[in-house]
């Protein structure tokens, strides 16, 4: 029999990034073999992304291509992912196999009966998205790196923004057993793992929809950090996203607690005028935001601080986004993750009016990316002359030089041309900054490059 290969794309965020693991995990083990030559790929795979158009637009793209190799070709595609029911049924025409990610153990099956495509399985009366989610969890992933992993936590959502898709692309809440996280985060170190993200849409919401039953999220990350004082090792351990509304001082102090919780924080504020956080239904204001980063401030000073923000939503006036642009310029973010407004289906938002012409969305979005770079760079400038521990990562695009991420995520650059550090942490004295990154020498090993 000839050898089976396929080709997995991933869009979307860290959460299919990370599904993507267990559904290499699965084809390896069906005996299929991973190439990342598409046009030599028998089995065609994409975890997609409901959340942006941009990325639904990609599928239909790709898939439209793949169909038409089909006249010359045996090939067969399937898709799973982050989707909203509607894309689900279109896809159904498209694709020979769709599934929910629930079932994923099922794919080999079906695609061994490649030619049946599989129904999407919606039914109002129940969460057809989290039913026995546990057993997608106990699939082994196959880690996409030697050195950082992902460890998801929780599935779903029950935060209803307007704006998003996620409720219907993941269905409602679900906590992942707190026994088989610390399992599966034991085992990541044992084998030398230094940076380990914790994901769920509401990380610290985790364990409220089995109350009594499950630990909290601030009893969780407790547990994480006595696993760190017992293990002995250097690793640093993140977790995204959380959302403000459940964001306790509890939390802040858990990580202040313990040295491998890593000191960075990602608070999404979506927007920094109350108006339309209430439009957004996010269930917190700028004044409950703001109470959260003095408490990061006094109880973490270290800490970096990312957050989300969306210009351009519905209705957004330009005193509204000028609020906006105030908290940037307060908050002094090391780094912003904005986006331009743009209507999913399925989300609620998309009933309404999309009435901010796009020029005007892209003229704020430069201005708060404007907002962003002056602070990042005052940020980084007091950097200079510091000592800071840095994971490296990997060649940089500047010839002769590595780059890594410093515990607060801050990208770090250095002279240095031997892999063999790739995976490991060193010591970088910073020596200049520049928007968004910074540049130093390494301490206590020779550089190997002419500086």
């Amino acid at each position: 029999m000839r050898e089976m290969k396929y080709h997995l794309i991933t869009l979307g965020c860290q959460m299919n990034m990370s599904d993507s693991e267990r559904v290499t995990s699965v084809l390896n083990e069906a005996g299929y073999t991973y190439t990342d030559n598409e046009e030599e790929a028998g089995l065609i795979g994409i975890l997609a992304c409901s959340v942006r158009q941009k990325a639904i637009d990609k599928v239909y793209s790709r898939i439209h291509k793949w169909n038409k190799r089909k006249n010359h070709q045996n090939l067969i595609t399937f898709i799973s992912g982050c989707i909203l029911p509607n894309d689900h049924e279109r896809f159904l025409k498209l694709f020979d196999i769709t599934f929910q990610m629930k079932d994923l153990q099922t794919l080999p099956e079906l695609i061994s009966r490649y030619g049946i495509t599989t129904p999407a399985h919606i039914n109002p009366g129940i969460d057809p998205y989290n039913e026995n989610i546990e057993s997608f969890w106990s699939v082994k992933p196959s880690y996409s790196s030697d050195f950082e992993a992902f460890i998801p936590i929780q599935n779903g959502c029950d935060k209803f923004c307007t704006f998003c898709a996620v409720p219907y692309t993941r269905g409602r809440e679900v906590s992942r057993p707190s026994p088989d996280i610390i399992n599966e985060l034991e085992s990541l170190v044992a084998r030398g793992y230094k940076s380990i993200m914790l994901l769920g849409q509401n990380v610290n919401s985790y364990g409220l929809d089995k109350k009594g039953a499950e630990i909290t999220f601030p009893e969780l990350l407790r547990q994480v950090g006595e696993l760190g004082n017992r293990l002995k090792k250097e690793f640093w351990v993140y977790f995204t996203s959380p959302h403000p509304r459940d964001m306790t001082d509890e939390v802040i102090e858990v990580i202040a607690q313990y040295p491998v919780l890593a000191k960075q924080i990602h608070l999404p504020i979506q927007s920094g005028d109350d108006q339309v956080l209430v439009k957004m239904n996010r269930k917190h204001h700028v004044g409950k935001y703001r109470e959260i980063v003095q408490s990061i401030r006094r109880l973490i000073p270290q800490a970096t601080l990312f957050t989300d923000i969306i210009v351009g939503f519905t209705g957004e006036t330009e005193e509204q986004f000028e609020n906006t642009r105030k908290a940037m310029e307060e908050f002094k973010y090391n780094m912003a993750y904005i986006a331009v407004y743009s209507p999913r289906p399925g989300a609620t938002s998309h009933r309404w009016v999309d009435d901010v012409p796009l020029e005007e969305k892209k003229r704020r979005l430069h201005i708060l990316t404007e907002e962003l770079r002056k602070h990042n760079r005052g940020f980084n400038t007091a950097m200079v002359g510091k000592t800071v521990r840095v994971l490296v990562r990997g060649h940089d695009r500047k010839e002769g030089f590595l780059t890594g991420l410093s515990e607060g995520r801050l990208i770090v650059r250095f002279p240095y041309n031997d892999k063999n550090i790739i995976g490991g942490f060193i010591d970088v004295k910073i020596t200049s900054s520049a928007d968004f990154s910074l540049e130093g020498e390494a301490i206590g090993i020779k550089s190997t490059v002419a500086v």
